[in-house]
């Protein structure tokens, strides 16, 4: 009947009145119909899969003289499906997206494609309703109960979500967390996931997209996909949902707020006193701590070193790699220098670092027309304070610049695989140098993170464990590019048209006309989306009770993806070992043991039992028919590194000085049976000073999506760069170009933590001591 009425309407008044009836008739549809939790495969995994992975690896601890009988479980704790409105949005065909990809998919997707050991959803809890939440505790109990026996599960499904925060400035800025709860059912989790406060809730509820765009978006300036055109409408009935839900009041416990509106923690402190409140077991895992995308230039992690803001019973483990790159590494170049007064600089390059500010202020020279004069080099220091005021977003206070024209500037050139725009303060390396002397721990002993290692995938399209083949780079990372020039003018938008090009513009984060994708270098960060890390525990059992323990433990390790076995013990006088993740008080010289092998190699396509489980079309949609496939081949481990790191004795101690990396590599010769290497810290007993220790076990080189982002293909005379090659996530490169370059795939061993005996006098000057020791 409403369409006859359009139709009426229209032969009276024109065609226009059509169109506008039919987008205001859609808009009426309930955005609870579009999304559920998916439907799963009807299937059980082969009893003989579990035994043939068991039997490889008990063949690996002998052929490596391994006694310990724990297993090595892989799994995922970082995860998110189509119910996060990124990862919606990114899953659009109009973003080079392949549809939605609900949580019955990353289920099926970790039983059938990547064949893992346990996972976690983690959706972003700032878009997770009421109504979601309970959708993701149905499927957490439905994945758990189709992979049979509790006491010895196929696989073990964790509950929990994402907490986002973020913040325009160093001050303001403390992170994203990964929450993991050890149980599933309701009587032992949060009533609702806790979202964090500021910026990201207020980009995920702001309306940001005019009235009129809304309407005639779906219909205009885009492919003509039906399936483009229901999920972009769906989007925004998503937002308006979202937009519609009550946030908490926050004037109670956690446990005796609301049942059905939206809870919020401003800080890190603020989350883990309301995980304390339910009193639940649960992990809080900060992640992608380097990663510039959202993260403000010159931010450090020093101010979360406080009794307040760090709980080791909640915050133990620590995401080191991640489909957006690697977190590890210290650097000593900054993005910006600030004064005590709060004044901002522009550091000059260094080997291998161009920062953006001097970037911008090149670019403006570049447009003048006398590059020597006084009026040109004014242009160009207030094209560099700019740059710095607008933080995240100094891109857009220069007019008319293209994204290549920035070249390779903010990142960490010399990293294995980096995050974008690297923030070295924040990176592990630095964090787990710090001290807070003022603020001493229950022992008495400077209050310290003590971080156990993992890598995970953050990927944003139901896929846990996605790193184990480097293929399908649209598919396989959170790559995404716009397919229209309408699109792209929406999203990736640069300074005012109308500015003048000669001259820089000032941006104010708390004021702008743009949104939260327009002001982040969306455009140059495809080229550094990875496939995504992994987790390995070292576990006794496969139940959840017993992995949850070992996670606690530490007893773990990180990958870049590939399933590498890795071993790191510290030996004792009486023949007993301690695992990595341990602490010890001793002053003797400590000695260790290193045992590594290498992932399998990769046969193409997938098993029968995948393709008998899932068919060939769910399988093609949830991973493009490549699963975890694995041949009788091991790649074989390169060589192991070291690295040593003395925390902070005095604040001010240079964090360059205190990590060593690598602080020892030896090289390994056991080709594809693996790799078994000792070692000891003679230096240790003399320098008088609590350290740590962590090992990396390096693969042979082999093709890696973005293996080598932004990559420099012609330098100037004085060093920097003067051209680059930028993998896009557009049609500027082929779709199917998957960036390979060979780089040595590796994992990350947690530390061993070795205190040095209180009964033994300090060196006043321990910086000094050490370096004494070493020459």
């Amino acid at each position: 009947m409403k369409k006859l009425l359009l139709i009426a309407l229209a032969v009276s008044i024109g065609a226009p009145a059509l169109f506008a009836g039919w987008v205001l008739m859609d808009r009426q549809l309930n955005p609870t119909t579009f999304e559920t939790v998916g439907e799963y495969a009807d299937a059980r995994i082969p009893p003989g899969r579990r035994a043939d992975a068991a039997a490889r690896q008990a063949k690996a601890r002998r052929e490596l003289g391994v006694q310990d009988a724990r297993q090595i479980l892989f799994g995922d704790l970082h995860v998110h499906t189509t119910f996060s409105i990124d990862a919606f949005t990114w899953s659009l065909p109009s973003m080079n997206g392949t549809g939605i990809h609900p949580p019955a998919d990353a289920c099926d997707y970790a039983r059938f494609c990547s064949q893992l050991d346990f996972w976690s959803t983690n959706d972003h809890s700032e878009g997770l309703t009421p109504r979601h939440w309970e959708m993701i505790r149905d499927n957490v109990n439905q994945c758990n109960a189709l992979s049979g026996d509790p006491a010895d599960p196929e696989m073990v499904t964790f509950l929990g979500w994402e907490w986002t925060q973020m913040g325009n400035t160093p001050e303001s800025h403390y992170g994203h967390r990964v929450v993991v709860m050890k149980d599933e059912a309701r009587d032992r989790t949060p009533a609702r996931p806790i979202m964090s406060g500021g910026l990201a809730v207020e980009a995920m509820r702001k309306d940001a997209i005019p009235p009129l765009q809304k309407l005639t978006a779906p219909y205009l300036g885009m492919p003509a996909n039906g399936l483009n055109r229901q999920m972009l409408k769906n989007l925004y009935f998503k937002q308006d949902y979202l937009r519609e839900q009550a946030l908490c009041a926050n004037d109670r416990p956690s446990p005796d707020l609301p049942q059905n509106c939206m809870e919020y923690a401003d800080t890190p402190a603020d989350l883990q006193r309301k995980l304390r409140e339910w009193g639940f077991p649960a992990l809080v895992i900060p992640h992608d701590t380097t990663w510039g995308f959202y993260t403000p230039p010159g931010t450090k992690w020093d101010k979360q070193l406080s009794r307040d803001m760090h709980d080791p019973q909640l915050q133990g483990l620590i995401e080191v790699f991640s489909g957006h790159g690697n977190s590890e590494e210290y650097r000593d170049w900054r993005a910006v220098e600030m004064a005590a007064d709060g004044t901002l600089s522009c550091p000059s390059p260094s080997e291998g670092y161009t920062p953006c500010c001097h970037r911008a202020g090149e670019i403006i020279q570049s447009r003048c027309e006398d590059p020597a004069s006084e009026e040109c080099a004014a242009r160009v220091q207030t094209a560099q304070v700019n740059y710095l005021r607008a933080g995240r977003g100094g891109r857009l206070t220069v007019p008319d610049v293209a994204p290549e024209e920035w070249l390779n500037c903010g990142q960490c050139t010399d990293c294995y695989m980096p995050a974008f725009n690297f923030r070295p303060g924040n990176s592990v390396q630095y964090i787990m140098q710090l001290s807070n002397r003022a603020e001493p721990d229950e022992t008495g002993d400077p209050l310290r993170f003590r971080f156990g290692f993992i890598g995970s995938s953050d990927n944003h399209l139901a896929q846990p464990g996605v790193g184990y083949k480097e293929v399908d780079r649209h598919l396989t990372t959170d790559t995404s590019g716009l397919a229209t020039e309408f699109l792209n003018n929406q999203l990736h938008r640069v300074a005012e048209p109308d500015s003048d090009p000669r001259h820089s513009v000032e941006l104010d984060l708390n004021n702008n006309e743009f949104n939260f994708l327009q002001v982040n270098e969306s455009e140059r960060q495809s080229a550094f989306f990875m496939s995504g890390g992994l987790v390995a525990v070292h576990s006794p059992a496969r139940d959840r009770d017993t992995i949850f323990a070992s996670l606690q433990r530490r007893e773990v390790y990180g990958t870049s993806g590939p399933r590498i076995l890795l071993w790191f013990d510290l030996l004792q006088d009486d023949g007993t070992t301690l695992p990595m993740g341990s602490e010890l008080e001793s002053g003797e010289i400590p000695r260790f043991r290193v045992r590594a092998a290498g992932a399998f190699e990769q046969q193409p396509g997938c098993p029968q039992e995948s393709i008998d489980a899932l068919g060939a079309q769910r399988l093609e949609h949830m991973c493009g028919s490549e699963c975890y496939n694995p041949g009788d081949a091991r790649i074989p481990v390169e060589r192991i590194e070291i690295v040593r790191i003395r925390p902070q004795v005095t604040g001010t101690e240079d964090p360059g000085r205190l990590i060593e990396d690598p602080w020892k590599v030896i090289e390994c010769e056991g080709g594809e049976r693996g790799c078994t290497v000792e070692f000891e810290d003679a230096e240790y007993a003399t320098a008088g000073r609590d350290t740590l220790y962590y090992v990396r076990a390096l693969q042979t080189p082999t093709p890696t999506i973005n293996g080598k982002p932004i990559q420099c293909v012609r330098a100037r005379e004085d060093g920097q760069c003067a051209e680059v090659r930028v993998c896009w996530g557009d049609k500027r490169t082929p779709l199917d170009d998957d960036c390979l370059d060979a780089v040595s795939e590796r994992a990350w061993s947690s530390p061993i933590f070795l205190d040095y005996p209180k009964t033994r006098p300090v060196p006043a000057d321990a910086t000094a001591a050490a370096a004494a020791a070493e020459t």
